[in-house]
């Protein structure tokens, strides 16, 4: 074969491997955002339901304590932010599958507006970004959570800039730093995302203080097992290695597909072909790039 014909085919590939590259970037900077818009939707209709199931509380302080304990997924309540346009539905667990839902809750921490250290983790870029703006909040600014006991305010806390002074809204910290989900500081919440923007290589991490009567403490799972025990081996960190098979299996349909009208258009009409088999490929595509992404760590 000529050299030429060579390069030509070499940089036809590279031509198209640019392509996929680009759309998956696209996937995931919006195209995530799509599957956690349906998955709040589901949430929020979720959680109106158990309010109206719940007993109505007029004093978060003596607020029912025979509450359920939540599994894996379920909603546990609805955080507000207006200084950062936030307005989520939160989940119980970490796992970077509920993370693409929402604002993830750590299990072995109470629930929000409870005595103690009440902690989450959410996505800075992908999946609606719920916590990409953390990094401005201000000391003072509210944090208003809802759960089954009632609504709670938090104020943002005062913590030490990048220049020494006091009058950040947030610090960093390493990713094996476990001090964030400590118990012995307060009645609290503490937000924390990957950092800086599209990498995870340290934490960004922002604690409110409660500044409302707390709800009493309800059971919580038992976590003794599991790896949200240690922050440093969370699917923030390491992304959803169960995600594979599917994965590679979305991709080689989506190689076959393309594969298949290529072959067609050449037998047959070149338009029709591509007619027909571009839409498939590319919802095929969407169905990849949706298990690709799960393998990524969260703060991508």
């Amino acid at each position: 074969m000529p050299w030429w014909r060579v390069v030509g085919a070499a940089g036809r590939m590279m031509i198209r491997a640019g392509v996929l590259l680009l759309l998956f970037v696209a996937y995931q900077l919006w195209g995530t955002g799509l599957a956690t818009s349906r998955a709040q939707e589901s949430l929020a209709n979720k959680f109106e339901t158990l309010q109206r199931t719940a007993p109505t509380v007029t004093d978060p302080a003596t607020a029912p304590t025979d509450l359920p304990i939540p599994e894996p997924g379920d909603p546990i309540g609805r955080i507000q932010i207006p200084r950062i346009d936030v307005d989520f539905i939160m989940v119980q667990s970490v796992d970077l599958r509920y993370l693409q839902n929402g604002p993830g809750h750590f299990p072995q921490t109470p629930l929000p507006g409870q005595p103690g250290n009440s902690a989450f983790a959410g996505h800075r870029t992908t999946y609606k970004a719920p916590f990409n703006r953390i990094d401005e909040l201000a000391p003072g600014d509210v944090i208003t959570v809802t759960t089954l006991q009632g609504t709670f305010t938090y104020v943002v806390d005062r913590h030490v800039g990048e220049d020494g002074t006091l009058d950040s809204g947030h610090f960093i910290v390493k990713p094996t730093d476990l001090s964030i989900l400590d118990q012995d500081k307060g009645n609290r919440l503490t937000l924390m995302a990957c950092n800086p923007k599209y990498s995870a290589a340290t934490r960004i991490v922002v604690t409110a203080t409660l500044t409302t009567p707390a709800a009493p403490a309800t059971a919580r799972p038992d976590t003794s097992n599991t790896v949200t025990d240690n922050a440093a081996l969370d699917s923030l960190a390491n992304g959803d290695p169960g995600a594979w098979p599917a994965a590679i299996l979305w991709s080689l349909l989506v190689l076959a597909v393309w594969v298949g009208t290529w072959w067609l258009a050449r037998r047959w009409r070149r338009l029709p072909a591509y007619a027909i088999g571009t839409p498939v490929v590319l919802v095929l595509l969407f169905l990849a790039f949706q298990n690709i992404a799960r393998l990524l760590p969260a703060g991508i």
